[in-house]
């Protein structure tokens, strides 16, 4: 299945208490739940202003309509087309 990066600009996001990103991934896993396995959330890593998610999906689409169903914002959506690590330097 397709992997994507979301790019989510919340102005204040580094700065969300444990209880506010508890309650922000409660809502997403809520309507994942009701979207179906079709897509998936993997991981999201939270800077000051941003939130940058990974997500595996069939499609963009698919990650907009759930951004959509949440109510969260998706400005970037890119789909991921190779991953490199150190050892891909060996």
């Amino acid at each position: 299945m397709p992997k994507f990066v979301i790019e989510r600009e919340i102005p204040g996001a580094g700065k969300l208490s444990s209880d506010e990103l508890k309650a922000i991934s409660q809502k997403s896993c809520g309507v994942l739940s009701k979207t179906g396995p079709q897509i998936q959330w993997v991981e999201s890593f939270v800077t000051d202003d941003k939130v940058y998610c990974i997500y595996l999906a069939p499609n963009a689409e698919a990650v907009r309509e759930h951004a959509q169903r949440g109510g969260f914002p998706a400005n970037r959506v890119s789909e991921v087309k190779r991953m490199i690590d150190p050892s891909t330097a060996e």
